[in-house]
């Protein structure tokens, strides 16, 4: 039996008027708590900024895994890992200089990770493969919560499973339309880690929810 894959809640489907009760509610069945910052410029979307991350690492133990869907994310990796975040992952296409982003996250101390958009091959990264802590396949086009899962996506998955061959490292989470179906989908394709937010935060019971996405 393979490892217990990780699900990360997403808190762009929370309640943001009950920021803290939404980090409650999955505190005790989630491994990470995912957070997508966007800026209205890399993504047509504007979320959240360090005072959120900062306010939620107030609320929590877990791992703070945050996404930074963003341009010239160098700018703001400081601020974000100063404010509580574990690891922090940029996008392949808003960095043309990704190997010194990559570095200069790991000199803040945080996991590196990058994520692919749909039109982004996997072996794009294949240079610095060995210096990434996570890759991040996306299964939606980012920006907004709640679309509908892209089925290319579990052959990229795959792909990224060959490309780390028999290391752990980097671990591959998927992010974008993941329900109990797909998330079969992914953990068969070699995913390790699920972010969810729809089908976590619009459920009766989150927890349950996780438990459900995980067992799936």
């Amino acid at each position: 039996m393979g490892p217990t894959i990780r699900i990360a809640p997403s808190l762009l489907a929370a309640d943001f008027s009950y920021l803290a009760g939404s980090v409650a509610q999955v505190a005790k069945d989630a491994d990470w708590i995912h957070l997508d910052i966007m800026d209205g410029r890399f993504v047509p979307n504007i979320t959240m900024g360090p005072l959120v991350v900062e306010a939620v690492r107030k609320t929590t133990d877990l791992p703070l895994d945050v996404h930074m869907m963003i341009v010239e994310p160098e700018r703001y990796l400081e601020a974000f890992r100063l404010a509580g975040a574990d690891s922090l992952t940029v996008h392949y296409e808003a960095c043309p200089h990704l190997e010194r982003v990559i570095a200069e996250i790991h000199e803040t101390g945080a996991l590196a990770g990058v994520a692919l958009n749909p039109a982004t091959r996997v072996d794009a990264l294949a240079d610095i493969w060995d210096e990434l802590d996570l890759v991040l396949v996306m299964s939606v086009n980012p920006g907004f919560g709640g679309q509908a899962f892209w089925p290319h996506a579990v052959a990229k998955v795959a792909q990224a499973k060959a490309l780390r061959g028999d290391s752990d490292r980097p671990l591959i989470q998927v992010d974008g339309g993941i329900n109990q179906q797909t998330a079969q989908l992914m953990k068969q394709a070699g995913a390790d880690v699920l972010v969810a937010g729809t089908a976590v935060f619009a459920a009766d019971d989150p927890g349950l929810a996780i438990r459900q996405l995980r067992e799936s």
